[in-house]
């Protein structure tokens, strides 16, 4: 059996969960790390591990707040590993989501879907749904 992946979320480098047995996929925080490739690569390892032997359907969430082009980079690429293993037997998706303030990661992820045949949805939210309030009383 595969080992999870868990990295909580720093300054400037996001939450990763990658739990095969628990079937959850997720990137979710702030991504600009100074050395992506150190960052990223063993991610993308840990992906083409697990899709020796995938679950019967995956479904990777990416949800970031800000990313720097290198990771960026490292997102693309794993997407396409994705794309690599895409076939008749393997159920994947991949989950952009943004707050629908930032026009940047919308034009990032609309321009990933663009690269890519697999199953990849853009999917929008609304962060000041929820107002902060002051108990300074």
């Amino acid at each position: 059996m595969i080992r999870p992946i868990i990295l909580s979320k720093k300054e400037n480098s996001p939450e990763i969960i990658l739990d095969k047995e628990n079937n959850i996929f997720k990137i979710s925080g702030r991504s600009i790390v100074e050395n992506a490739h150190q960052f990223y690569d063993p991610i993308i390892d840990w992906f083409k591990e697990y899709f020796k032997n995938p679950n019967e359907a995956t479904e990777l969430s990416i949800n970031l707040d800000y990313i720097n082009s290198s990771s960026s980079l490292f997102l693309m690429k794993i997407v396409l590993l994705f794309e690599e293993n895409d076939n008749e037997n393997n159920n994947l998706k991949v989950i952009w989501a943004y707050d629908m303030q930032d026009e940047l990661l919308k034009e990032r992820g609309a321009e990933i879907k663009k690269t890519t045949k697999i199953n990849f949805e853009l999917t929008e939210y609304d962060s000041g749904e929820y107002e902060e309030f002051d108990f300074n009383f």
